[in-house]
């Protein structure tokens, strides 16, 4: 594998990330609290950018597993949509494709708790959330809309 900054192109690439929508039977919704910037200290869904090595899916149970400590297969997320509004990362051009975690509570294997970047993991009440950083709002109504209608 190549490494970090090995790659250079004529045209600017996007990066790309995946977000785990997470709810549980109580009606309530698993957020991480951002232990670094950009949104330092914000809540946000769990999730990250994609490694050269993996496919989009593998990535998003990863990046759960590491921000939450839940263990879930890539058979148990459904693709809730892409997000990909240039201004949606002040780091820069990236697109997100935003996983519904279906039936992950009780069956996921281990208790939430904050790992990696962090700070904190919490369940909320879907009917009462935090102020959600980057786009992720966006994307948990799109989630819960498909949740109403499967």
């Amino acid at each position: 594998m190549a490494t970090k900054g090995s790659y250079t192109y004529d045209y600017p690439r996007p990066m790309l990330t995946a977000d785990c929508i997470v709810a549980n039977e109580r009606g309530e919704l698993l957020l991480v609290r951002r232990g670094s910037e950009p949104f330092k200290g914000c809540w946000a869904l769990p999730g990250g950018f994609m490694e050269m090595d993996e496919r989009l899916e593998r990535c998003a149970v990863r990046e759960l597993e590491e921000e939450t400590g839940l263990v879930v297969g890539e058979e148990d997320i459904r693709l809730v949509g892409v997000y990909s509004a240039p201004e949606r990362d002040p780091r820069g051009r990236t697109v997100s494709a935003a996983f519904l975690v279906q039936g992950a509570w009780p069956s996921a294997k281990g208790e939430p708790h904050a790992g990696d970047d962090a700070a904190e993991v919490r369940w909320w009440p879907l009917a009462a959330l935090p102020t959600l950083a980057f786009d992720h709002a966006e994307i948990v109504a799109d989630a819960q809309r498909q949740m109403l209608t499967k």
